[in-house]
């Protein structure tokens, strides 16, 4: 089935006692202003770390104390990011794109990889899988030691890394012990940082008149929040289009609900409210359905505005009228009319008179 690969960055974590450690690589052929290698490191969801084969990028104080104090992580990171992780995708990019029979286009090759931990439970469950142009192209199967091929291009390499068992060894320990092992470190180091709650900031949106008004929702924090329209106090779902849970640049995130108002009565618009509920917090955030509380791509003209415009309007005719008058006047003196051409010719013909 076709999805866009790079779209495993935003997989939802729906338990609210489970944790995710996730590397997400990509490498690239032919994409302009982009790194050939690039690794992006999330914790529960959120980007802690980013390296490229020039440099490495640590977000998060605590996460920078924490490298401090555990340079070892720091040192592995550095040669994964500066040379196994480029040698190795290049040389699977090339052979990719000998392999489909393509040259000279756009060819990117997608890693996802890491382990998710129930802190509950105890459980822990590691995964590696590879995309090619956007599509699945391999994974590994850590129960059964061996790879996976969706697609008949893969199962060549797939034939060729089932007889390496060096590799599915490696693989086998990182994802099974490493990888759950640094997740629980990462998780109790910053559990402050990950256990805070955000409320967002909620506001109305509306395109145009006739367009659907938006409940948006942004800057919160955890990712375990809903949001819904309701009347009358009551959920409702007619005319309800939810959006997803999207990630923010600062590790919040935002989302949004749609409500259609094209049957919605003027005097029933304060029988609609937004709801916002979050994980933790008892509170919902809820914001009516109000017309002032809109904000729109649109203006209303103000009462200072029409004042104005009925101003202009006014002047305009006074200027009119004053123009035709004056032009009036001009026109009568340059054409003199028939009586007076009349008189001037008697007195010619008749100077006595």
């Amino acid at each position: 089935m076709r999805r866009l690969f790079f779209m495993l960055l935003f997989c939802y974590v729906s338990s609210s006692v489970k944790h995710s450690l996730k590397y997400v690589t990509t490498a690239s052929i032919g994409v302009p202003n982009f790194p050939d290698v690039m690794v992006v490191a999330l914790l529960d969801e959120i980007p802690v770390g980013y390296c490229d084969s020039k440099k490495i990028k640590i977000n998060h104080d605590w996460a920078k104390r924490f490298f401090v104090k555990n340079p070892e992580h720091l040192d592995y990171y550095s040669q994964e990011c500066f040379e196994n992780d480029p040698r190795f995708l290049k040389d699977s990019i090339n052979s990719l794109k000998e392999r489909f029979n393509k040259s000279g286009d756009i060819h990117i090759f997608q890693s996802l990889s890491g382990c998710e931990w129930d802190e509950k439970t105890g459980e822990a469950t590691g995964f590696l899988q590879y995309g090619y142009n956007g599509e699945d192209f391999i994974s590994l199967d850590l129960k059964r030691q061996t790879w996976v091929a969706p697609k008949p291009q893969a199962v060549f390499i797939k034939q060729r890394w089932d007889t390496h068992k060096g590799r599915l060894q490696r693989n086998q320990q990182f994802l099974s012990e490493f990888c759950p092992e640094w997740l629980k470190m990462y998780v109790d180091d910053g559990k402050n940082f990950l256990q805070r709650t955000i409320l967002p900031s909620v506001s109305l949106l509306q395109k145009t008149p006739s367009s659907p008004v938006s409940c948006h929702a942004t800057g919160f924090y955890p990712d375990r929040a809903s949001m819904f329209w309701r009347k009358d106090g009551e959920e409702i779902h007619e005319d309800v289009d939810h959006g997803e849970i999207l990630p923010n640049h600062d590790g919040t995130f935002q989302m949004s609900v749609d409500l259609n108002i094209s049957s919605v009565k003027p005097e029933d618009w304060n029988r609609y409210d937004c709801v916002f509920q979050i994980s933790g917090v008892k509170k919902d955030v809820i914001i009516k359905l109000d017309k002032a509380e809109i904000r729109t791509n649109w203006e209303k003209p103000s009462d200072t505005t029409f004042s104005i415009i009925m101003t202009a309007g006014v002047l305009c005719v006074l200027f009119a009228i004053v123009g035709i008058t004056v032009y009036k006047k001009k026109k009568a003196k340059r054409r003199p009319t028939c009586s007076d051409t009349s008189s001037e010719l008697s007195e010619k013909l008749n100077p006595e008179t």
